[in-house]
């Protein structure tokens, strides 16, 4: 097709010149930040000694910080987003994140996952999320409060590992955007939880939770799930 012709065809859908600049930019900005930002990933996870399954791809850098022992697991087609550029439905405050801190810890990632500027901290246990599961953007997940309760005069100093415990995020769970996950909770498959929950407890499968702290407010009674 001649340029006059495409021109002519672009015209008839209200396609001006400053339309198609601002097209062909969204469009720059989202193949160069998606290439740059797997690249860093891959290379990155090839020198820290993170598993990365097929396909996983990152808009923008990705933080990773892994104790010698600790282990991070990113299964295939994952989706990492750390770019406001990127981010559908709100900017984000931080890059995605993964940090496991001590030789128990680990993070694993399912297929088919959707992060946006996520911080998910496995301090002594394990944080896992299903496949498909669509985390918005700013949430937080970690398996520690990271300071013993009391004494209150030793907080600051006495760790209180024992008070760790694991994370699972079972399939197709969606968590709306800055929430925050602690430590102790297992999210039943195809559960939502509504923005800016704080989930301190269980919730089961096809909930909808909501609320700080997250309370039930429906269970889907449609049971025909995706396999």
């Amino acid at each position: 097709m001649q340029l006059k012709e495409y021109w002519a065809k672009a015209s008839q859908y209200g396609l001006t010149l400053p339309n198609i600049l601002s097209y062909l930019a969204l469009k720059t900005m989202e193949k160069w930040g998606r290439f740059s930002g797997t690249l860093a990933l891959k290379i990155k996870a090839a020198l820290l000694g993170v598993e990365l399954g097929q396909d996983v791809q990152a808009t923008g850098p990705i933080g990773i910080l892994r104790h010698p022992a600790g282990k991070i697991r990113l299964g295939s087609h994952i989706s990492l987003i750390s770019s406001w550029r990127r981010s559908t439905a709100a900017t984000l405050y931080a890059p995605t994140r993964f940090r496991v801190f001590g030789p128990n810890a680990v993070i694993e990632i399912g297929d088919y996952c959707e992060l946006s500027g996520t911080s998910i901290s496995a301090r002594s246990t394990t944080i896992s999320l299903g496949r498909g599961c669509l985390i918005g953007p700013n949430c937080v997940i970690t398996d520690s409060d990271f300071h013993n309760h009391w004494p209150c005069e030793e907080r600051s100093a006495n760790p209180g590992y024992q008070h760790d415990a694991r994370v699972q995020i079972d399939d197709y769970v969606w968590i709306g955007m800055q929430t925050i996950i602690l430590k102790g909770v297992h999210i039943g498959r195809g559960a939502i939880i509504g923005a800016r929950s704080v989930v301190t407890r269980d919730i089961p499968p096809m909930a909808v939770a909501c609320g700080a702290p997250a309370k039930i407010v429906n269970i889907h009674s449609d049971q025909s799930q995706t396999h």
